[in-house]
């Protein structure tokens, strides 16, 4: 009974060792993967306040887009306006530049017609 009883402990002792090694290697698996853990949940964290923050960003970008937008709407209106008036003085200026050569033609005819009244009047004269 002896030495059965012997290798029963030896058997239990040597179970016992392994199983306290597995449990060694288990709870630094555990501490590793503790540590992997509170690392990624502090990454989480960052990654949610730089996402909030980018967000934030986002938001005001696209209401600078906005603003930008209806700006941009507004000078293109004024330009087309501008543009018409411009367009609208061109032709004024072109009416006014014809007027003007037309007066030019009157203005010679009536001088010529002067000059001839004034080379009879001479002649009834003389």
């Amino acid at each position: 009974m002896g030495y059965g009883f012997t290798l029963f402990l030896g058997f239990i002792i040597d179970r016992m060792h392994h199983y306290i090694r597995k449990l060694v290697g288990l709870r630094s698996s555990v501490g590793s993967r503790k540590e992997e853990l509170e690392k990624l949940q502090k990454e989480k964290t960052e990654l949610k306040e730089k996402e909030e923050k980018y967000s934030k960003e986002i938001k005001l970008l696209k209401e600078e887009v906005s603003t930008l937008s209806e700006s941009l709407k507004k000078l293109k209106s004024e330009s087309e306006e501008k543009d018409n008036k411009v367009e609208t003085a061109e032709a004024h200026v072109a009416a006014l530049q014809k007027q003007a050569a037309d007066l030019l033609l009157e203005y010679d005819r009536l001088l010529e017609d002067n000059q001839n009244l004034q080379n009879q009047a001479q002649g009834y004269r003389s």
